[in-house]
């Protein structure tokens, strides 16, 4: 499964020593083992020297282009990680998608530019903004859990953070005395040992994708829904709701989320376990391509309304 480059626990690079399963060194990012996976571009751990955490939307935009770049640069200070950010501009795009089902509701006493067609967008936004950001952060919580419980099979992640951050406040004195070798070149690496784990933070970082995904929707809601005027409602059981909850267009967002689920997720949480837990790139994707698959099953194509 992976060729080693290193037989030894000190880093040919920086001169530093690490633990016997580490994949990368923990100061310069040098590889120390090679998985076949990582001549894939996209999985490819970033070795490059770390100097300062990036902005916000510069770690943003290489989740997406680069994401092993991205966590790098998270990982390395995990108190920064995007994670809750990520959340928060989710649940703004589900306000939107709030608005543009709004778009779609015609009513005989409401004019445009009213105040009582404002008052009717805005509470779709801000119902749709506090249902997305409770009901993803719940979400996203369990997936985590379960991703969390899948990394432990394959490579021991909870050990492994355990082992790594349990002594925080000896570890900041231990790393900055007397560890570091007087050849390494590379004294950022104990941004690595210093801090704590955030490992939700960092994890949540994985769900990036859903910025794109649910941007999509909003455009799918927008042009793609019937739009309803209230003079056409037969009956007070024929609700507008009950007509826009019929559409077919729903099963299509359901496979956009159960596919981002079950694929770009995954991808992104294995980069993420693995810098946050120095371990097996193949390990861990396996185990998260299962849990995403099982999920999306689960969540998305069991439902017998998937298509109307």
């Amino acid at each position: 499964m992976s060729q080693t480059v290193a037989a030894f626990l000190r880093c040919p690079r920086c001169g530093n020593e690490n633990t016997a399963d580490s994949f990368a060194c923990n100061f310069c990012g040098f590889r120390l083992k090679v998985e076949r996976i990582e001549k894939i571009k996209f999985f490819r751990r970033y070795e490059a020297q770390w100097t300062a955490p990036y902005p916000l939307y510069r770690k943003i935009f290489y989740l997406f282009v680069s994401a092993p770049r991205a966590f790098h640069d998270i990982n390395h200070k995990r108190s920064k990680a995007p994670g809750w950010w990520i959340v928060l501009f989710c649940s703004l795009l589900y306000g939107l998608m709030g608005l543009a089902f709004a778009s779609h509701f015609n009513f005989d006493d409401l004019t445009t530019f009213s105040v009582g067609q404002f008052l009717f967008n805005l509470s779709f936004f801000v119902s749709f903004f506090v249902f997305g950001f409770c009901s993803q952060t719940i979400f996203f919580g369990i997936l985590i859990w379960l991703f969390t419980k899948g990394a432990n099979y394959a490579v021991g992640f909870s050990d492994k953070l355990e082992r790594r951050f349990e002594g925080i406040g000896a570890a900041k004195k231990k790393y900055k005395d007397t560890d570091i070798s007087p050849f390494s070149i590379y004294k950022g690496g104990t941004m690595l040992h210093i801090e704590g784990a955030y490992k939700f933070k960092m994890l949540l970082c994985a769900f990036t994708p859903f910025l794109l995904i649910n941007a999509i929707k909003i455009l799918i809601v927008l042009f793609a829904f019937p739009t309803i005027n209230s003079s056409n409602i037969s009956s007070v059981n024929d609700s507008i709701l009950a007509v826009m909850f019929e559409s077919p267009i729903w099963g299509m967002l359901d496979v956009i989320d159960a596919l981002t689920i079950s694929i770009w997720v995954p991808i992104l949480m294995t980069l993420a376990i693995r810098e946050l837990s120095n371990s097996s790139t193949t390990r861990v994707l396996i185990s998260t391509i299962i849990v995403g698959v099982i999920v999306a099953i689960l969540f998305y194509f069991l439902r017998p309304t998937l298509f109307g």
